[in-house]
């Protein structure tokens, strides 16, 4: 008889193993002195049976029935004696009705992955197909956090990057020891310090088969490389790990999360909650189906799935069973892995009720955004789904809850290429977006959101890079083997006069500086900025607007660029060290002692205040007294979109100070496009705009000389 304490002491034996009535409401699979707790619930199910493996086989070693005796409610819980975690690995077989036209497809035979696992087995080595079913492991927690706090940073101070862990530092050229991995993106932190962006947003991380969908084209395999099919919500994709340390899965992760924090850079998770990889009636059953495919799953009447993430099938979202899963999955990455931030994929589809209607007050939205551990968390939605919801700035819970601005990136695209009839938009998009965030966009308005709910972005992983963007007028997806069908036709692009590649010099200078006018009007705009990784040297896709399965130099990011566009690379730098210097663009402080408003959009005459609507050149000034600086903290941006000359003023500051050129996007003589704060040139009441080109201007106050002789 096994020797334990009266409180541990185990009930029976089943299938050879001593076993006890586990802790019914710790899901999953959790490690414990005398042993391993399981637990899994499902509502239609009728018994439950605990499968045990070992590494790398596909006939149990073990089954384990939980007796009836070991349930409440729907939940089975059973505690296991004298299992070591790294001998075995687990899975569950459950019995009940199979009936397809209710929602109900029960199979005894079928194998299926723990919803709560901490780890997936068999998902190791990128690329390679995962031979049988899905088993879970144990994970032992040993990592150390020590006491950094948690990140009090604010919306409206973030500088997002958005991130590919395998694309960052695949290619050859990156010059990291683990390419493609979360040590490789380690190794390039002090890049991403340089750089000066202070979050990076990382493509999905959690376990997913980019072998699901894999085929053959011209020769190339094609993988599902963005990894937006999740296989498992609580665990990280181990093929990103460089190190096989099975058992202590999301090691190397967490490590990597560390450094960054450490460096002050904070980490945002795209989490894919609107589907998963188990796809419609065609697709396997490898988890949810088999445990309760009526309660996942959005369904119709005759059992079919509604498919409003355009992958096939649509997750349950407000369903409390699921709602109560993504809660606890994103309490777990908040504190296991420290977690700042999460941005949902079509995150409109949260919003659906169990028949696919839209929702006036969704319950997950407000739990999620009323959770006390997700407290200091960011939640940024993309607000918009498959189905046809678009929510930019309607999001439920807006106050909370963050968005991606979809209207600054079509507005300002559209603009900066000449399309004048969005000036309108694009000038509100450029202030903060106040028409979609809460009324004016200026002064003291307390109910303007967009400090905290407007995320700017031009590019993202979804869509063209900032170089094709003026490389090319129409996507080029050939390779995806689609005949170029697939990828948005709503692009906003212009290739400046040549599609592709090419070796204009004039055609390259102009491409450039609209890149440049991309990225000033970005960090000199109210609302948090997003871009993508490697816009800031460059990077194509050529021309490929839906690069969801290029796993190759497509995606990966070309280094050799970084020395080749250098000229690129430090005007990014220079504007995000700029937009930090100066809190008047970014949010609403002390008045302004020379009397400019805090925010303002103006004619090329600034005393003129209401733009025609199809202005082609505007400015905006931002104003406010910077109590660290100790004077007037003042920024004028003028955007002139017109293929010709524009001579503006510049507003008058009644003797507080001069303006001063910061930054011209076409260049001066000598090819300098910024200038350091001790470099400005001053500008005297007027200033001649050359053909497409931003300019941002720089108020100082003007110092009285002291004699030092006196």
């Amino acid at each position: 008889m096994l020797k334990h304490s009266v409180s541990v002491c185990p009930m029976m034996q089943v299938e050879g193993y001593w076993v006890r009535p586990g802790m019914f409401d710790l899901n999953g699979a959790t490690e414990l002195p005398i042993g391993i707790n399981f637990t899994i619930h499902t509502h239609g199910g009728t018994s439950c049976e605990l499968l045990l493996f070992h590494k790398g086989e596909e006939e149990p070693y073990a089954v384990i029935p939980f007796p009836e005796s070991y349930k409440i409610g729907d939940v089975y819980s059973m505690i296991v004696y004298d299992l070591d975690v790294e001998t075995f690995e687990y899975a569950y077989r459950i019995d009940g009705e199979y009936d397809p036209s209710k929602g109900l497809l029960f199979d005894k035979k079928n194998i299926l992955l723990d919803p709560y696992a901490k780890a997936v087995a068999g998902q190791r080595t990128w690329g390679k197909k995962r031979k049988g079913i899905y088993h879970a492991r144990v994970v032992k927690d040993v990592f150390d956090w020590g006491d950094l706090p948690q990140s009090r940073r604010k919306m409206n101070d973030l500088i997002i990057y958005e991130m590919h862990v395998r694309g960052f530092t695949q290619h050859e050229t990156s010059g990291v020891e683990q390419k493609g991995t979360f040590a490789g993106v380690m190794e390039k932190i002090p890049y991403l310090k340089e750089l000066g962006v202070n979050a990076v947003e990382l493509m999905p991380i959690f376990e997913f088969d980019e072998t699901i969908n894999a085929r053959e084209v011209n020769g190339k395999e094609l993988l599902e490389y963005w990894g937006y099919n999740t296989v498992s919500y609580f665990s990280p994709n181990t093929s990103y790990a460089a190190k096989d340390v099975a058992h202590k899965e999301g090691l190397e992760l967490k490590t990597m999360i560390k450094a960054l924090h450490e460096h002050g850079i904070e980490v945002i998770l795209d989490v894919v909650f609107n589907h998963t990889a188990e796809g419609d009636e065609h697709g396997p059953t490898f988890s949810f189906k088999g445990i309760d495919n009526n309660i996942y799953y959005i369904l119709s009447s005759d059992g079919k799935y509604y498919n409003f993430s355009g992958c096939g099938n649509t997750l349950n979202c407000n369903q409390p069973i699921v709602q109560q899963m993504i809660l606890e999955c994103l309490r777990y990455w908040t504190i296991n892995y420290r977690i700042d931030g999460f941005r949902f994929d079509l995150a409109s589809i949260l919003g659906r009720n169990e028949y696919g209607e839209p929702m006036d007050h969704p319950p997950l939205l407000q739990t999620l955004a009323c959770d006390p551990i997700l407290r200091n968390v960011k939640l940024i939605a993309e607000a918009w789904d498959a189905g046809g919801m678009y929510q930019v700035g309607s999001f439920p819970a807006s106050q909370r809850w963050a968005e991606w601005n979809g209207r600054y990136r079509d507005a300002v695209r559209s603009f900066l290429k000449g399309d004048f009839w969005e000036s309108w938009n694009a000038a509100w998009s450029f202030a903060g977006s106040g028409d979609l965030y809460g009324g004016y966009y200026g002064g003291h308005n307390d109910r303007y959101a967009g400090y905290d709910s407007c995320v700017n972005f031009i590019t993202c992983h979804d869509g063209f890079t900032m170089y094709d963007l003026y490389s090319y007028n129409e996507k080029h997806n050939e390779a995806n083997g689609w005949n170029n069908t697939d990828g948005s036709n709503d692009n906003r692009s212009w290739n400046c006069g040549i599609e592709g590649e090419t070796d204009d010099p004039e055609v390259l200078k102009l491409r450039f500086r609209m890149i440049r006018n991309a990225c000033a009007t970005l960090m000199c705009s109210r609302g948090t900025p997003m871009f993508l990784m490697g816009d800031e040297f460059g990077h194509t896709k050529r021309g490929n607007n839906n690069s969801y399965c290029q796993d190759n130099d497509i995606s990966w990011l070309n280094w050799d660029n970084l020395e080749k566009n250098k000229n690129l690379f430090e005007f990014f730098k220079f504007m995000i060290a700029y937009r930090k210097k100066h809190p008047a663009i970014r949010k609403t402080i002390k008045e302004a002692e020379c009397g400019m408003e805090p925010i303002r959009l103006h004619d090329v005459n600034p005393d003129i205040v209401n733009l025609p609507k199809d202005a082609k050149t505007f400015s905006i000034s931002f104003a406010g007294f910077d109590e660290e600086k100790q004077e007037d903290d003042l920024v004028y941006m003028t955007v002139n979109a017109f293929w010709e000359e524009v001579q503006i003023r510049l507003p008058d500051l009644h003797g507080y100070g001069d303006w001063y050129l910061t930054a011209d996007t076409y260049g001066d003589e000598v090819g300098d496009y910024c200038y350091e704060e001790n470099e400005e040139k001053l500008i005297e009441g007027s200033y001649l705009m050359r053909p497409r080109t931003v300019a941002i201007f720089t108020g100082h106050k003007r110092h009285e000389l002291v004699d030092m002789n006196e």
